[in-house]
């Protein structure tokens, strides 16, 4: 019975991605995680931007998951 190698194949190289290139994309996802942690952390009573208990019941598992009062 006759045994055939398969054709050896190369690796594609990796090539370094720029900071140029990852900088807006870091700053997007930096200030949309500051966005997340403002509406999950503070967004109730005095500083609330939206009115109304309704951010505050949509994120209230989470502040207890998280560490934040909320009562």
């Amino acid at each position: 019975m006759a045994q055939t190698a398969a054709p050896a194949t190369a690796v594609p190289a990796i090539t370094p991605i720029s900071l140029k290139a990852i900088a807006p994309w870091a700053v997007f996802f930096g200030i949309l995680m500051l966005v997340l942690l403002y509406f999950v952390g503070a967004e109730q009573g005095a500083t609330a931007v939206i009115s109304g208990e309704g951010v505050h019941e949509w994120v209230h598992d989470g502040r207890h998951l998280l560490g934040f009062p909320c009562h």
